[in-house]
């Protein structure tokens, strides 16, 4: 993956221009917010997956543990009382978005604002003059090389998050911590590390409180809050207490139906997220059904974890449906086939998807419109099946084209529940 290195078009250059205003309107922004960041300890969280699990979660500590603390998320940002949007296909918001978010933080008079930051937002400056109290890498895999265009890139945006806070916290067991150590060390950051497999400055035994349940990958989300946490003078018993009494932010592992078989949507979009997922849930069903999955690939970004994409699913997945997640321009069945490449490793078998039978595994098809999509999965399943969305979960719009349309995931669901006689219309 370091060696993977994508070709410079036009576009790159042209973003590099487009940068040097993002920097102008960011100073802009901060002056006419008066740096408001200054006045308040920002908690910054970035990586590749497992972010806004992540800042939901420090939020939730610091909130039940009795401090004052705001929070921006990919689902939604939460000063005081009142929740706003971020909107449609970004994590991090326009740069007069933040700052206008922090100042409202500082005047409602929290001393924490917890942030959840991409590589796109540390590039474009949308973040600019957020100089973190602690941040937090969760992990650093194939994603964004579309923009980045290598995995070193796109390691080096996401590290200088780390360089500009107080102090860092770093994943030990990521793949990325060699690199990151290096870069850390050479620049002589503070920094600290948690692991779940080695010696680091946070461990935690998860079959000791009650948390053994949890996904692996989730542990390594609970265990990056409980180091933040723990940096800035929380209690173990409080931070006990908060992880017992946490609920995962909507669209992450959500199970929108459990009768016959279950329905759950996950935010996965990308080849390890994938993975993760759906180890996860295929640990649940056991020996009981069959794991149907359904999903697609963002058009106009990062083509080359597509068949990876695929690859992931394969894996662990038993029948395959791939569909439309925000196709934009892109031929849909282009992204599909691209997709399928992976499939095909895992010896799956391409069917018409009027063809696909109950019984069918280790099988894919392809039905352009998600919510079909969607209803021939309901269609086919069986008791004791699990049935898995991932790419959009969360997100309120599908982009076909140039044009934004309305989309619910939750809504798609109960929706092909009612055409196929689960629920009552």
């Amino acid at each position: 993956m370091e060696n993977f290195v994508l070709k410079k078009t036009w576009r790159h250059h042209l973003q590099a221009f487009k940068n040097l205003y993002h920097l102008a309107k960011a100073l802009i922004a901060n002056l006419y917010y008066g740096f408001p960041s200054r006045k308040i300890k920002i908690i910054g969280v970035t990586g590749t997956d497992g972010k806004t699990t992540t800042t939901s979660l420090i939020y939730h500590i610091l909130k039940t543990s009795g401090k004052k603390v705001s929070l921006v998320s990919t689902v939604y940002a939460k000063i005081g009382d009142k929740e706003y949007d971020t909107g449609l296909h970004t994590t991090t918001p326009d740069v007069f978005t933040v700052q206008s978010l922090v100042r409202s933080a500082v005047s409602h008079g929290d001393e924490y604002l917890v942030f959840e930051i991409t590589s796109h937002a540390l590039d474009q400056y949308r973040v600019f003059g957020l100089k973190p109290y602690v941040s937090v890498i969760t992990n650093i895999t194939h994603e964004h090389l579309d923009y980045h265009l290598s995995y070193i890139n796109y390691l080096k945006t996401k590290v200088g998050l780390l360089l500009c806070s107080g102090t860092a916290v770093v994943n030990a067991d990521d793949e990325s911590y060699p690199l990151v150590k290096k870069i850390l060390d050479g620049k002589k950051q503070k920094y600290k590390t948690y692991s779940l497999a080695k010696k680091a400055d946070f461990m935690l035994d998860f079959t000791d409180n009650g948390l053994s349940c949890l996904a692996e990958f989730n542990k390594y989300n609970y265990l990056a809050s409980y180091a933040v946490s723990r940096l800035i003078g929380v209690e173990y018993n409080a931070i006990m207490k908060a992880l017992a009494t946490f609920t995962l932010p909507p669209g992450r592992l959500e199970t929108v139906y459990d009768n016959e078989f279950r329905v759950i949507i996950d935010f996965a979009h990308t080849p390890n997220a994938i993975s993760k997922a759906l180890a996860a849930v295929k640990k649940q069903l056991g020996n009981k059904g069959r794991l149907i999955h359904v999903f697609g690939a963002a058009g106009l970004r990062d083509y080359s974890k597509r068949t990876s994409m695929g690859k992931a699913s394969g894996q662990y997945a038993d029948l395959v449906i791939l569909t439309e997640e925000d196709y934009r321009v892109e031929d849909l069945y282009k992204i599909c086939d691209q997709i399928s490449q992976g499939l095909l490793e895992e010896n799956f078998k391409y069917k018409k998807s009027n063809l696909i039978e109950q019984n069918d595994i280790k099988t894919y098809t392809i039905i352009s419109k998600r919510a079909d999509a969607i209803n021939k999965a309901i269609q086919i399943a069986k008791t004791g099946d699990i049935v898995i969305l991932t790419g959009k979960a969360h997100e309120k719009s599908l982009c076909r084209g140039n044009k934004e349309h309305p989309w619910d995931e939750k809504k798609a669901v109960v929706n092909a529940l009612k055409i196929n006689n689960y629920l009552k219309p």
